[in-house]
Formats: structure tokens, C-alpha cells, sequence
């Protein structure tokens, strides 16, 4: 598992990617239509899922436009099928624990104290293929398990199609 090993390396790119979301638009963006799902998170009113495409990478956060608040981040190599985990825990953890409709998965994690915030960041690798990115892709929704705190990440329906946009890329 690659790690990184402080909170510095990645908490500018964080920043980096959510100041990026905030400057893209959804002007002329057709969004995927899922099929409904009766138990579907409902978005959160301004937090959404935010994509940043670059010529080798590609990340995705779940967070607040124009702030240093993200929730979850994914990251890849363009077209590596790898990805690189980070999330805001309440609680250090070993593991992430993700779920999206229905299917689970959980990663071995580096966790440490956030130190400009409360909480403590986690970090792990994953892979696009596996079944809870998969659904995550087809529904727009997303759960950390921080202990026994179950939080939602969905996402609203103009940035549905960015979800797919990443998986096209790291694939």
C-alpha cells in the first residue's frame, strides 16, 4: 500500500481540488439517470461531489465549494484503475469502512490526528473495480463508517455525471 505519510503532502492538494471545484461550472453537463433507490441518501445542501481532471490525475471530493472542508477525497493515475483513499474520522481508525447500496468493503488504513482540525485523517488504497465503487458509480452516493457513525456523501444530481467523468478517467 503506498502511504503518504503526513497530513501536509495531501492537504494542499485537498485544498487544491476543492478550490477547482468551486470554479467549475455544470452549464451544459446531461446528467446519468440511475434508477431510483427508495433508500437513497438525500444530498446535503451545500456539499456535493467535486472533480478535477488533469492529464495524469484525476480526483474526486466530496465537500464544500471554495473551503478546506472535504469529507472523503479519491484520487488516481489517469487510467490506473488504482485509487488513493482519504477521509475526515472522527476517531483513528485501521480500516475505511465504505458502503454504497447495499455493498461493503473495508481497507487496511493509516490514520492520524488531523492537526488543523478536530478528528483524524485516514488514508488507504482501493481499486475502481471494486463492488462498493461500483455501485457508488451507478447511484451517486457514497458511506464512511466512523465507528458505529454511518455518514452519507450523495450526490446532488448536476455532479452525477463527474462521478462517471473520474471512473472514465482512472480507468
Amino acid at each position: 500500500m503506498r502511504r503518504i505519510t503526513s497530513l501536509s503532502k495531501i492537504l494542499p492538494s485537498a485544498l487544491a481540488l476543492s478550490a477547482l471545484a468551486a470554479c467549475a461550472t455544470s452549464g451544459g453537463r446531461s446528467s446519468p439517470s440511475p434508477a431510483p433507490d427508495a433508500g437513497a441518501p438525500t444530498p446535503v445542501a451545500n456539499y456535493d461531489w467535486h472533480l478535477n481532471l488533469e492529464p495524469q490525475e484525476a480526483g474526486l471530493a466530496y465537500g464544500v465549494a471554495n473551503s478546506d472542508e472535504v469529507k472523503l477525497q479519491l484520487r488516481c493515475a489517469t487510467g490506473s484503475g488504482a485509487l488513493d483513499l482519504a477521509a475526515m474520522l472522527d476517531k483513528p481508525s485501521r480500516q475505511l469502512h465504505l458502503e454504497s447500496g447495499g455493498d461493503t468493503d473495508r481497507y487496511p488504513a493509516v490514520s492520524e490526528d488531523a492537526g488543523i482540525t478536530d478528528g483524524h485523517y485516514a488514508q488507504a488504497d482501493a481499486k475502481t473495480k471494486d463492488p462498493v465503487f461500483q455501485r457508488f458509480r451507478r447511484l451517486g452516493w457514497i458511506a464512511v463508517w466512523d465507528g458505529e457513525t454511518r455518514r452519507t456523501y450523495a450526490a446532488h444530481p448536476q455532479s452525477l455525471a463527474d462521478i462517471e467523468r473520474f471512473f472514465v478517467a482512472c480507468n
